[in-house]
């Protein structure tokens, strides 16, 4: 293998997805990873730490995932991109320092290669469960972003682009892959670095004495600075002022707070990623993600033999949820179904944007394989009788 200066390695691999995931993270630019072992997530960052030597970089193996989650945020604020790697278990751990790098506006991926649970459960065998920990599962209001490929060639691609939303919102990104999606060996295809867009971090243009670590633009996100250039900076898990200094009072907590999710929220049409099939004469829609999308392809195909019309909403962008959509979809179609491997997660979110204006039928599954298409079939032709 032979990667360009900026460790591109082009051409047309047949790699799985958690490597194809690492390739993208070195396209993007990641150059620091902290992280510790866990199935099935761990292939990625054994390739990251076999391949930054040659490219100038750091991988670091923490003591544990709650040291690793940390670790990437100090890396950014000295003005990395950075990532880390886990499982369910533990993204349980991460949980504190999530909301820590929500509330700096620390510009960060965490790649959370989904496996069955709760606890230990299954760690080598799938699920989507996951969904809804990496919306809530740290305390406090904040918005984060996250994204769910279905194929090898998705997650060099999208994470690609999982880091240049970390850098246009300063916000965790989550990259929401499964064992599936992670083990699965495809054809992915790497373009030359020249046509690969990258977003490289907002530094600000202020001097020292007149910048202020929290001061937004018009858009709600703040430019940054790295340590040693200078600049005098304090970052802390308090509510704070501009300045970054502790503000403990309803006052600053209320122009903070509406500012972190605003930023998101005000985006939200800028964040909308489905793929869509078949929509325009579509009675019944499925709205799937991920793995669960290719196993309802062919109950779909198979649905619309028969006369019914089908159509598949795939959800790139999982969060923030694309209610709006959904909301406009509802008003023409006769019911949504909604396959994942899980016993029903992002199917609340279906159901809080149709409003009742449709029936929403759940296909869920508690993990360790996926849907068989059948079952999803007979869900689809449960609505049409």
């Amino acid at each position: 293998m032979k990667a360009d200066p900026r460790g591109v390695l082009t051409g047309t691999h047949f790699i799985d997805g958690d490597h194809a995931a690492c390739e993208g993270a070195l396209a993007a630019g990641c150059r620091f990873v902290a992280g510790y072992p866990i199935t099935p997530s761990t292939e990625v960052v054994e390739r990251f730490a076999s391949r930054i030597p040659l490219i100038g970089g750091v991988f670091i193996q923490m003591e544990d995932e709650i040291a690793s989650s940390i670790a990437i945020q100090g890396a950014a604020w000295a003005g990395k991109k950075v990532m880390t790697v886990t499982s369910g278990p533990g993204l349980s751990l991460m949980m504190e320092h999530i909301g820590y790098a929500a509330i700096t506006e620390t510009p960060c991926v965490f790649v959370d290669v989904q496996r069955g649970g709760p606890s230990t459960g299954l760690p080598t065998l799938p699920a989507q469960s996951d969904m809804m920990q990496v919306k809530w599962g740290s305390h406090g209001d904040y918005e984060p972003i996250a994204l769910s490929p279905n194929s090898p060639q998705e997650c060099f691609d999208l994470m690609i682009q999982a880091f240049n939303l970390a850098e246009v919102y300063r916000v965790p990104v989550f990259f929401m892959m499964d064992e599936v999606v992670g083990h699965m060996t495809e054809r992915v295809v790497i373009p030359d670095a020249s046509a690969i867009e990258v977003v490289e971090r907002r530094w600000t243009t202020k001097p020292p004495g007149e910048y202020r670590a929290y001061e937004a633009r018009d858009d709600l996100v703040p430019d940054m600075v790295k340590a040693g250039d200078g600049y005098r900076i304090h970052i802390t898990g308090l509510t704070h002022d501009e300045k970054g200094y502790p503000a403990m009072n309803p006052v600053a907590q209320k122009k903070l707070v509406e500012r972190l999710v605003g930023k998101i929220r005000d985006h939200r049409e800028q964040l909308t990623d489905v793929r869509a099939e078949h929509l325009e004469d579509a009675e019944i829609v499925v709205v799937s993600f991920g793995i669960t999308s290719r196993v309802a392809g062919p109950a779909i195909e198979e649905a619309r033999k028969q006369g019914v019309r089908v159509g598949h909403l795939r959800l790139v962008i999982t969060w923030p949820f694309p209610a709006a959509l959904i909301q406009t979809i509802a008003r023409r179609v006769k019911a949504f179904v909604v396959p994942e491997l899980n016993m029903g997660q992002m199917v609340l979110e279906v159901e809080r944007a149709v409003a009742g204006k449709a029936p929403v039928i759940s296909v869920p599954h508690a993990g360790g394989t996926v849907h068989e298409p059948q079952v999803i079939l007979e869900k689809i032709l449960e609505v049409t009788r």
